[in-house]
């Protein structure tokens, strides 16, 4: 089971608590009263010193000190010598035969016995006495004094034992009190202690997981505030270091997943050009071969053979040019030559172009034209987007035959739209149709897009224009668009 480190620094706290309370109650039980009897043994030789300094031999004379004394210290005074007794606490009794022999200790040999014993600097006697009319024990002082005569100084045993028996109590009170007081205090100084610890652990336990989101909020200007705030600095780094390696990880993901696209794009860019070029080479071989064989001998005949030899040419010849102005497009050295110029003009110029191929179609080309609208772009190739979505409106209108062109200006872009009537383009088709020989017919049947590379050409154009561009299906038909960028409305164009 795991140990929680606040309950071992709360037990730990605990035992140190106790560990001194107990010891302390220990040397105060064992020593306190040894110590007691000492500091009373120095008070009876400094009181003793006090009355040798007084005491000229007539008792009289410091009688009332003598009183004063008694009654300060609580001690019985005597002074004797071998004639008799000269001063006695008069409200005390105590065995004068005793002290007779008492004295007799002090006037022969014995005395140097009892130095090694109780005698304090060869001049002092510590004795204890028995009154045995009170049954009380005293500790008794005996000296001679400056002039020959007994000092006895007596204070009673009782009192020091009381004294030592009531600190002992009053220690174990306070003991017990000290053990409670401080296991409560163990215990809050614990819990606030670990509080920041677990929190750092959370918090790591956290980082561990991922999370940086928690951070430490601990304050103290310590070890463990400065610990708090390198794990915030290490969390902030750990999640910007993820952060930037989730994002490297996406981009290679998607890096990935484009150069997958982009090899898919390039085998059926591959196939689809090897399929374009198949028929219009598949043809002229073939009428080619007539002409060798003189399959047909009338100059009619071989006339037709080389206007179609001719035709397919010129088909190979575009998709080659188409090819070529994609790859510059695409491979990002292509630069635009940016002009500005009436952009009514440039349609009217285009639209000139197709005058008899409208005819001889019958088709309707509607152009509302709108004087003055001056863009900034590459006009060679906003005349390449004009004439692919001409082209792909010629190829795909229906029987209805009409073909519109309009612009819309807005305040810093000019927006054209050609429109042709005919079927609608398949929703999951309109972002699709700008890819490279990308076909909703899937047969491979001339449908929008045409041979594939007309709109890819107007994507790549527009992109480098940083411009935008789309197709919708409206009422009717469907409507191409590209934008420019406009110049002020005063702004004209000086020829």
């Amino acid at each position: 089971m795991k140990k929680s480190i606040r309950l071992r620094l709360f037990r730990g706290i605990s035992f140190i608590v106790i560990f001194f309370v107990v010891f302390s109650w220990f040397l105060n039980s064992q020593f306190l009263e040894k110590y007691y009897i000492s500091k009373k043994k120095n008070m009876l030789i400094e009181n003793s010193k006090i009355i040798d300094s007084l005491y000229k031999g007539n008792s009289e004379d410091i009688a009332l000190e003598l009183e004063i004394l008694e009654r300060t210290i609580g001690a019985n005074v005597t002074i004797l010598n071998e004639r008799g007794i000269k001063y006695k606490t008069n409200y005390k009794r105590f065995d004068l035969k005793r002290i007779k022999q008492e004295i007799r200790i002090f006037n022969n040999k014995v005395l140097s016995n009892l130095r090694k014993r109780n005698i304090v600097d060869g001049r002092f006697v510590f004795v204890t006495q028995k009154d045995q009319r009170l049954k009380i024990d005293f500790l008794a002082l005996q000296t001679i004094l400056n002039n020959g005569d007994i000092l006895i100084l007596r204070i009673p045993l009782a009192a020091i034992s009381e004294s030592v028996a009531t600190a002992n109590d009053f220690m174990l009170f306070t003991g017990i009190l000290s053990i409670l007081l401080g296991s409560i205090w163990a215990l809050i100084f614990s819990k606030r202690f670990t509080k920041p610890i677990l929190e750092l652990k959370n918090i790591a336990q956290a980082m561990a997981n991922l999370d940086f989101t928690k951070k430490c909020s601990i304050t103290e200007d310590d070890e463990i505030g400065e610990l708090g705030n390198i794990i915030n600095h290490l969390s902030n780094q750990l999640d910007s270091a993820i952060s930037e390696l989730n994002e490297k990880n996406q981009k290679l993901i998607q890096d990935i997943e484009k150069e997958r696209k982009l090899e898919e794009m390039r085998k059926e860019f591959v196939s689809s050009v090897s399929h374009e070029l198949k028929t219009p080479i598949a043809l002229i071989q073939g009428y080619a071969e007539g002409l060798i064989e003189n399959v047909m001998e009338d100059e009619e005949s071989k006339n037709f053979y080389c206007e179609v030899i001719m035709d397919e040419a010129k088909k190979m010849d575009k998709l080659v040019r188409d090819l070529l102005n994609l790859s510059q497009i695409e491979s990002g050295y292509f630069q635009l030559e940016r002009t500005d110029f009436d952009i009514s003009s440039v349609i009217n110029q285009v639209i000139s172009k197709y005058k008899n191929i409208l005819e001889e179609k019958g088709i309707d080309l509607r152009f509302r034209s709108k004087e003055n609208i001056v863009v900034n772009g590459d006009i060679i190739r906003i005349e390449q987007i004009l004439v692919n979505f001409i082209n792909n409106a010629i190829n795909h209108v229906d029987n209805k035959k009409i073909i519109g062109i309009s612009i819309e200006s807005e305040e810093q872009k000019v927006r054209v739209y050609v429109f042709n009537s005919g079927k609608h383009i398949p929703e999951e088709s309109l972002d699709k149709i700008w890819t490279s020989f990308y076909k909703v017919d899937k047969a491979r049947t001339r449908d929008y897009g045409g041979s594939g590379l007309g709109l890819s050409i107007v994507r790549g154009i527009q992109e480098l224009h940083n411009n935008d561009f789309g197709v919708d299906n409206v009422d009717g038909g469907v409507r191409f668009w590209f934008e420019m960028d406009r110049l002020d409305a005063n702004f004209k164009i000086y020829k």
